[in-house]
């Protein structure tokens, strides 16, 4: 026989024991069931053991003489008798067992293995036991995270964080990137109420118990609609090269269209070229003839909205250093000045 069953017990968890151990000793029947109001005095009861789980746990006990049989059991299943293991755990491994040690161990000790462990020892006499119980200690580990969020700007945002071990632990939220101390919960929820475009960034959940820490983080995009920066007006001299920008701030980036009064602007079109980088538009003329001076809008558009800013290409001129901005029919009524000067 290679296991004892104590299945379920009417009688008290202590009664289950002593049935297993008359099964290995071949005890007589007779043997007392003693109450906890009687002697205690061959049942030794130890401090309670503490251990982290994935750690080796000994368990020892001491023999004495004339110890005829002895055994380690958990609960009412016997680990070992002496030195024939019935346990079926491969974690399980004798130790010790001589006149005066008997010592078994777990190794990677889990949750499961919490509880009362019993060392049994039979003398001539009469039997005596030693008990323990085990506590598991687990460290935190985050099981339940808010996926990456992307809102529009307005939105009501909430972050949950889950996680388990034992003791259990505390979970808290902080924005992470960029630092915000002033956002943040000590709990497993962080509610962010209308938010805003400077609430987007990264933000840290943190679990954390006696034994370690977890942390994860969750990145937030909010999305807003394009602002413009004011444009500058640009004055080149007739026959230079002239750029105008434009720089937009939006989430998703902005698509840019450029315009010369109302007609839309393309790139290689007249000697002209647009070029976008990110949040940049750059409109470039390679040789500035009289037709080009004017005023120009950039408007930046996305799924959320659009705006513009107006720049005036202006003629400026190249000896003097001074700048005079002229439409197109205030030029022509120069040209015409000039030419009637000459006769």
């Amino acid at each position: 026989m290679k296991m004892v069953v104590c299945g379920y017990c009417a009688a008290s968890w202590r009664r289950c024991v002593v049935m297993s151990l008359r099964l290995l000793f071949l005890l007589p029947a007779g043997l007392p069931v003693r109450s906890q109001g009687e002697s205690q005095s061959d049942n030794k009861q130890m401090d309670n053991i503490t251990i982290r789980q994935g750690e080796t746990l000994f368990l020892s006990c001491s023999q004495g003489d004339f110890v005829t049989h002895t055994a380690w059991l958990n609960r009412s299943s016997i680990l070992y008798a002496g030195e024939d293991k019935w346990s079926v755990d491969s974690r399980v491994s004798l130790v010790t067992l001589n006149q005066d040690e008997f010592t078994i161990k777990i190794e990677d000790v889990d949750l499961t293995d919490e509880g009362q462990y019993i060392c049994a020892v039979q003398t001539s006499s009469r039997p005596r036991t030693t008990s323990v119980h085990i506590i598991v200690q687990v460290p935190p580990k985050i099981v339940n995270l808010s996926k990456d969020l992307v809102v529009n700007e307005g939105s009501n945002v909430t972050l949950m964080c889950l996680a388990n071990g034992k003791p259990e632990p505390a979970i808290g939220w902080r924005m992470l990137s960029p630092s915000d101390d002033s956002l943040s919960s000590d709990n497993e929820v962080l509610e962010i109420p209308f938010i805003s475009r400077y609430r987007a960034g990264v933000y840290e959940c943190t679990a954390a118990n006696e034994i370690a820490v977890d942390t994860q983080t969750v990145e937030l995009t909010v999305n807003y609609p394009p602002s413009v920066s004011d444009g500058r007006d640009v004055g080149v001299t007739l026959g230079q090269r002239g750029v105008l920008q434009c720089e937009a701030d939006a989430v998703p980036e902005a698509d840019f269209e450029w315009y010369r009064d109302d007609r839309r602007i393309f790139s290689d079109f007249d000697g002209i070229e647009i070029e976008d980088a990110g949040a940049f538009s750059k409109l470039t003329f390679f040789n500035v003839s009289e037709a080009d001076y004017g005023n120009y809008t950039c408007v930046a558009i996305n799924k959320l909205g659009s705006a513009n800013t107006s720049i005036i290409l202006y003629v400026q001129d190249g000896n003097s250093g001074t700048s005079t901005v002229f439409t197109p029919t205030c030029l022509l009524l120069i040209i015409l000045l000039q030419l009637l000067l000459k006769f």
